[in-house]
């Protein structure tokens, strides 16, 4: 552990502040976090947070989270300009009118969204517990937005349902191609292929798994002299190569990365400390709204 990474570590404790990191981010930046985990994981581990500050290392989308689940709470983005591309595919207003156009239809938000989509969805939904939650509306029809791909791949599993999708993605894991999973098992054919949901549909059925960031490293913890192509973003694969050294880990592509996952520095987490960092702020409706959708999406679970 390097001087800067004690000086967190002091300073988190000094300062009674919780620090959460996601799964994409550097190592360096998940070894000085309280918790690391996905973004079902993440929230609820700020809902309940009694320190009176939390640092989100993740993107904005998560900080929102956060302080949407305790307001009372000071809420960090240490890199403050760490986005999501998915989010950035929808507005309310694009929720609002196919609400208009499918009256009769529940709103499943997929987490990866903006605060002001969730206040106007019914509940919002991570990877991991989207089936669930999707099973336990009481509505035939389903809008799905923004995530095509995880919302097809629900559909897949719940023929009952009538999931009606929106046309956005996270353009990190929809830009794996069928050709390169095949590549990644050619070149590794006693390996298990472990993928993403929000992967194409195809990818998805090539798989030996599917399933959430949390779902994959676990899978391949039970496994711990086995052979794993890693079909998500490369954090989990460093993860996993650094906690398996008995077992084989591939990534299904060298470059399986999430730009503004990996803006967070640790020199960004200190300045959160320093004041050099906006605390987040939401607007009273968009907080209320986005905490019935976040809530309900918890109290499923």
């Amino acid at each position: 552990m390097n001087e800067l990474q004690k000086k967190i570590l002091a300073l988190k404790k000094e300062r009674d502040c919780l620090i959460l990191a996601h799964y994409y981010q550097p190592l360096e930046i998940q070894d000085v976090a309280d918790a690391v985990g996905d973004s079902f994981a993440l929230a609820k581990r700020a809902q309940s947070a009694s320190q009176r500050g939390i640092i989100m290392c993740g993107v904005r989308f998560m900080a929102e989270s956060a302080k949407i689940l305790n307001p009372g709470k000071t809420v960090w983005l240490p890199a403050e300009d760490a986005g999501c591309p998915m989010a950035d595919t929808i507005v309310p207003a694009d929720v609002l009118a196919l609400k208009k156009q499918y009256p009769e239809a529940a709103v499943v938000c997929y987490v990866n969204s903006t605060a002001a989509v969730k206040a106007v969805s019914d509940v919002c939904c991570t990877s991991s517990s989207a089936e669930t939650v999707v099973r336990s509306l009481p509505n035939r029809q389903i809008l799905f937005v923004p995530d095509k791909n995880l919302g097809a791949y629900i559909a897949k599993q719940l023929p009952d349902k009538e999931v009606i999708l929106y046309d956005g993605c996270c353009p990190i894991h929809d830009g794996v191609s069928l050709q390169q999973a095949e590549a990644a098992k050619r070149a590794h054919p006693e390996a298990k292929l472990l993928v993403h949901p929000e992967c194409r549909k195809e990818v998805v059925a090539l798989a030996d798994y599917v399933g959430s960031t949390a779902g994959i490293l676990e899978t391949a913890r039970k496994d711990p002299a086995g052979s794993f192509i890693i079909g998500t973003e490369n954090g989990v694969t460093d993860i996993l190569a650094r906690e398996l050294p008995l077992s084989h880990i591939y990534a299904l592509k060298p470059d399986f990365i999430c730009p503004d996952m990996k803006k967070t520095t640790l020199e960004d987490v200190l300045a959160c400390f320093e004041g050099r960092r906006t605390p987040i702020e939401l607007p009273q409706a968009e907080l209320d709204g986005a905490r019935k959708s976040l809530e309900r999406m918890i109290a499923v679970q």
